[in-house]
């Protein structure tokens, strides 16, 4: 399971028009899932998300994660994030899960994650989503599990 985790001054996801899901201060994680992937890299990748180090102390060193700045959570799903693009000039998703099982996947990340971080918003799993953001730093991470 891949996130593509952003520090965040402000995030949103967009459908037809509507905003669906908008966070201030938090992360914005982009999840990828794959082939292998099951409920338990869900569980691994959205601990280390909420506990991941990304946010400044008093000192400006990265020593506070999501839990200690009580920030926001926007996740959302983007198959695209498990491509191969070793070879040729187009991407292959041959690793990426099939949205038979990437769904209920990010489903059960979902509930997950409400149940043990209140402070969560969601994009639509398959949806035509426009995500906005205002990258703080800019700090971007690549999480793989």
């Amino acid at each position: 399971m891949i996130g593509l985790l952003q520090r965040v001054s402000h995030a949103s996801v967009r459908i037809d028009d509507s905003t669906i899901a908008e966070i201030n201060k938090g992360l914005l994680v982009l999840i990828g899932m794959q082939q292998e992937d099951d409920q338990e890299s869900a569980n691994r990748l959205f601990q280390k998300i909420i506990s991941y180090r990304v946010f400044p102390d008093d000192n400006d060193k990265m020593n506070h994660s999501l839990k200690d700045i009580n920030g926001g959570l926007l996740l959302v799903p983007q198959f695209t994030l498990a491509a191969d693009t070793n070879k040729g000039l187009r991407p292959s998703f041959s690793n990426a899960a099939p949205p038979n099982k990437g769904k209920p996947l990010f489903d059960y990340l979902k509930e997950h994650a409400k149940s043990n971080y209140p402070d969560t918003s969601f994009g639509v799993f398959g949806a035509d989503m426009q995500v906005s953001l205002v990258n703080d730093g800019p700090v971007t991470f690549w999480l793989e599990i």
